[in-house]
């Protein structure tokens, strides 16, 4: 079956022979120079495959082959070179490479191991949901954490706001851990009352309560030998807090209604939208817990700090909703920068799937986009975000440039009526700051 293919080599003449040999076997090819601009094209769509050089000047084989890993789990990777060993080959399949061909090699060995790279690829680049866009710097320094803590089996504290992507960062750490083999198990604390998440952490006996019809193990028992993410920890009751504080300080459980301790091996991470440190000073969150569960705390940013990834992310929905060549309108695309997008990537997602239904397999505009008013962007909690005034009056000067100071088109990417933005820029010179608009 068709795939869409990207082909890594700093030698032209080596990538465009290989995009002659997989074009001619029906595949869409894209090529990149080098390891960076590999990692651009993926942040833009999903890719079935990515046949790579091992040696390439900047980001080389080995460290594209951990990142492709990382960022697009449901891509496949084959490596080239004319430098291999028996080492080099055993270091790239232990990194997540599919296949490993030496130069020269023939049209045939590549074909087959594309083939046989795609019959892996199961379910699919489209599936894509545990895939991280991860192009902007401060998204990549969150990553480089995620990989570190990954390595070590400590308990991981991710915390981020609502929908943006706590639980994309656990399943990374859980994939490239020793526990990959493992179970990954995800519960939200804040979904169920304090009696049945207690059954569902720790399991039940028959009979312990009402309803209790047979034993039942619990998230702790599912998740031996890999990773529980307790999300929304700041919700747990302080009975709770307790047991799972004893969990963490000797790994025994003990299911409700049972005499029996059950011993467990689990790598926990915890996620959470509150300052937990702001909870503890509030007596609402045990001190002892918040220190344990903070060994490696990792901050996920929101995604109006994550310019770089809002285009390459927005892209991938679009793509996954609308078919592999949808594309966005510049005034579609000017419209979710000046979002401030409270509901983070979650948000984004769901937006550019509305707008797929609505545009009907047109490029996407800034019609379809069904988005609240852009100047009333929500004040997180616990967080250090820019105050609301200078956050508006970014969107707003941006905005007026890439529209080329056409305040008509501005108003209308903003989702405000040109009257309202007319008051805005008043308001800016009334105060003695005015927006340097471009000239027209």
């Amino acid at each position: 079956m068709p795939e869409r293919i990207l082909v890594v080599d700093d030698e032209p003449q080596m990538a465009l022979a290989m995009e002659r040999v997989l074009s001619r076997l029906g595949h869409a090819v894209d090529r990149a120079q080098g390891g960076d601009e590999a990692l651009r094209a993926l942040a833009r769509r999903p890719y079935g495959v990515v046949v790579t050089d091992l040696r390439m000047p900047g980001l080389d084989g080995h460290e594209l082959v951990r990142r492709v890993r990382a960022l697009s789990p449901s891509s496949r990777v084959v490596v080239v070179t004319a430098f291999a060993t028996v080492e080099s080959a055993v270091s790239c399949v232990r990194d997540g490479a599919t296949d490993y061909l030496m130069k020269p090699f023939s049209p045939e060995a590549l074909a087959r191991a594309v083939d046989a790279a795609l019959e892996r690829n199961v379910p699919g680049p489209q599936a894509g949901s545990d895939d991280l866009v991860a192009e902007d710097p401060v998204t990549l320094r969150a990553v480089e954490l995620a990989l570190r803590a990954a390595r070590s089996d400590v308990t991981v504290l991710l915390e981020a706001e609502s929908g943006a992507g706590k639980e994309v960062f656990a399943r990374l750490i859980h994939r490239e851990s020793p526990r990959a083999s493992g179970p990954f198990v995800a519960i939200n604390c804040a979904a169920l009352p304090r009696d049945l998440l207690e059954a569902e952490l720790f399991g039940h006996c028959k009979g312990a309560f009402t309803g209790a019809l047979k034993d039942r193990k619990g998230h702790f028992e599912l998740a031996d030998g890999g990773t529980l993410l307790l999300d929304e920890i700041g919700e747990m009751s302080a009975d709770l807090q307790a047991r799972l504080l004893r969990v963490l300080q000797d790994p025994l459980i003990q299911p409700v209604g049972s005499e029996t301790p059950v011993r467990v091996n689990v790598r926990v991470v915890a996620a959470t939208n509150k300052n937990l440190r702001e909870e503890v000073g509030a007596g609402r969150f045990r001190e002892d817990l918040y220190y344990r569960l903070r060994v490696m705390p990792i901050s996920i940013p929101p995604l109006r700090e994550r310019e770089g990834d809002l285009e390459p992310l927005a892209l991938r929905f679009v793509r996954l909703y609308a078919g592999p060549e949808a594309a966005l309108t510049p005034a579609a695309l000017a419209r979710l920068k000046a979002h401030p997008w409270p509901g983070n990537v979650r948000e984004l997602q769901n937006a550019l799937h509305r707008a797929a239904i609505l545009a009907g397999g047109e490029p996407i505009d800034a019609r379809h986009l069904d988005l609240e008013p852009a100047l009333r962007p929500k004040e997180p909690r616990g967080s250090v975000a820019r105050p609301l005034e200078e956050a508006e009056r970014d969107a707003i000067g941006r905005i007026l440039h890439e529209t080329g100071g056409n305040r008509t088109e501005a108003a209308a990417a903003l989702g405000i009526s040109p009257r309202t933005l007319r008051h805005k820029l008043k308001q800016y010179r009334d105060a003695g700051t005015p927006l340097a608009e471009p000239a027209r």
